[in-house]
């Protein structure tokens, strides 16, 4: 399992106004993750190109900004008390926005109240999404940054794929009447942000491939952030029961753990199955293995019956922030060490130093699923 902090990313002061508008800036399954543990350091300042556009949008003029009048900080509390009712039955306070609100993203454009709101809309009918708001600070004078996490299912079609963008909104405001007056939107999962963006589009079309994995329980985590290559997790705790293992993508043991909810235990208790099943390395040379099967998040460590083998353990995983690959089709031995390598380099690349070991997630049965949806 992957940890790490994840920095967060403050724009250049810049005073945003509602001028004419310019353009500028794997357990056994389908799309099995590959999780790491890593050490972090601070992240580098993001290029100021990434930014251009949200300057432009929102600037004046050249000279320095007008002392500000607005209580932006009083703006951020309420966008903390706003935003989470983007798409529920409440929704946004519209009477915060400029009638002209300009807005953005990758793929969407919109220069009024109304569209804005339609766009809100449409996504609530197709989408059905799921939207988390990680922190609201301000970044400019007259500029709130927020980031979030935006979690979707295309309802039209028949496997509903999940969709998962996160990124940060720059939010201009109107120095003369404190209403906001752009709202431009960049995805931490691809490069160009501008509009109209074909990487945008691309990175919304590949996310609706055809997948399958088990309806049950799982393991609970809150995506913080996805990228081009990895997506970084905060996992709630969960309890597992565990066994030695062979290799990664072997499942020697795996008799031993699933016959404990099957009721090999003390009180010969028949446990509920979930989804996935781990297999974890601890060593450099990913040899030293266990495999684990995850238990119910109701099911209390305290209260589980003991297992009838000595050699099948009772263990609570804490959680914590993991970095994980997804990828589909079997999960073979030479598979699972490239991805492992592929998401190491990753981590390192973005300024990350990846711990020892790694966790292999299964959700489905090798057995029963086709390899082209299996995650």
């Amino acid at each position: 399992m992957a940890t790490t902090h994840l920095t967060t990313q403050i724009l250049r002061q810049a005073p945003p106004v509602c001028g004419s508008f310019r353009r500028v800036t794997t357990g056994l399954s389908s799309s099995s993750p590959l999780t790491i543990t890593f050490k972090t350091r601070k992240e580098p300042s993001p290029k100021n190109q990434k930014f251009k556009w949200a300057r432009k949008l929102s600037l004046v003029e050249e000279s320095s900004p007008p002392k500000p009048t607005v209580d932006v900080e009083g703006l951020a509390t309420f966008l903390y008390d706003d935003l989470p009712h983007l798409f529920d039955d409440q929704g946004i306070d519209r009477t915060a926005y400029d009638e002209q609100v300009k807005f953005r993203d990758p793929i969407t454009k919109h220069d009024t109240i109304s569209g804005y709101l339609f766009n809100i809309s449409l996504l609530k009918v197709l989408f059905r999404p799921l939207f988390q708001l990680h922190w609201v600070k301000q970044t400019g004078p007259y500029e709130i940054t927020t980031r979030w996490t935006m979690v979707m299912k295309f309802m039209p079609l028949p496997w509903k794929p999940e969709l998962v963008f996160t990124g940060t909104s720059v939010m201009g405001i109107n120095p003369n009447n404190g209403k906001f007056c752009s709202h431009v939107d960049f995805w931490d999962s691809i490069e160009n942000n501008e509009y109209f963006s074909l990487e945008g589009l691309w990175d919304v079309f590949r996310q609706l491939r055809v997948y399958k994995t088990p309806d049950l329980e799982t393991p609970r985590y809150q995506i913080l952030k996805r990228t081009a290559n990895y997506e970084v997790r905060k996992y709630e705790p969960f309890i597992v029961v565990e066994t030695i293992g062979e290799k990664l993508s072997g499942s020697n043991g795996f008799n031993a753990v699933a016959g404990y909810i099957f009721g090999k235990n003390s009180t010969t208790e028949k446990i509920p199955m979930t989804t996935p099943v781990f297999t974890h390395a601890l060593d450099p040379e990913l040899s030293d293995v266990s495999i684990q099967i995850v238990l119910p998040s109701e099911k209390d460590i305290s209260s589980l019956p003991d297992p009838s083998q000595e050699t099948v353990k009772l263990r609570k995983v804490e959680g914590g922030v993991a970095a994980a690959l997804k990828f589909s089709g079997k999960p073979t031995e030479d598979v699972v060490r490239e991805k492992e390598k592929a998401l190491r380099s990753n981590l390192m690349k973005d300024g990350l130093k990846p711990r020892i070991g790694c966790m292999l997630a299964r959700y489905n049965d090798p057995g029963r699923t086709w390899s082209f949806t299996m995650v």
